[in-house]
């Protein structure tokens, strides 16, 4: 965790000499959906703070895990004490960089890859994901999905309760971020 803030203060500190090209947000995005023939289970998360670095391409972004929301309150509560173990994990973190070009000037879609490590139970595992980075109105939007496997993460689903949870799970992740300049 202190390197990721580490990560996270020379990011800042790098791009706030001259022309920003920092974008960053603490209203991100991420949800999933979790359905299986016995149970659907979704969740939402709006506190994500996340911030790109355009120049050197560089995304990272922390969350708290009792952020998710659930539609039923039984569900969160499972969620937080018995298979995330928000008290022990609280944060989920990521960091890493994407690939190809995102012309600032110019409004638009483009499409990159997303390579990094995301953190998440006290597990760091490597990812690599297609994403879209969109320049409208003076943001940039990011928009990706990562497939998660709990047990990846050493994240334990007890056995009466296995049938209810998906063996993966797609955190679809949405942040828009501003230039604060």
């Amino acid at each position: 965790m202190k390197l990721f803030l580490f990560t996270l203060c020379l990011l800042t500190a790098s791009c706030s000499i001259g022309y920003s090209q920092l974008y960053s947000t603490r209203t991100g995005l991420i949800g999933f959906f979790s359905k299986t023939p016995l149970e659907d289970i979704k969740a939402e998360n709006s506190q994500v703070y996340a911030v790109i670095d355009v120049e050197k391409k560089n995304i990272a972004f922390s969350l708290l895990i009792k952020g998710f929301l659930f539609e039923r309150e039984l569900q969160q509560e499972h969620f937080n004490e018995n298979y995330m173990e928000s008290d022990q994990f609280p944060k989920a973190t990521f960091t890493g960089a994407y690939t190809g070009d995102v012309v600032l000037a110019k409004e638009g879609t483009y499409n990159v890859v997303v390579k990094g490590k995301l953190t998440i139970h006290g597990v760091t595992k490597d990812i690599e994901t297609p994403a879209t980075l969109q320049v409208a109105g003076g943001k940039l939007l990011g928009r990706c999905t990562v497939i998660v496997k709990p047990d990846d993460y050493g994240i334990k689903i007890p056995s009466i309760v296995r049938e209810k949870i998906a063996k993966e799970v797609a955190l679809n992740i949405q942040i828009d971020c501003n230039n604060p300049k």
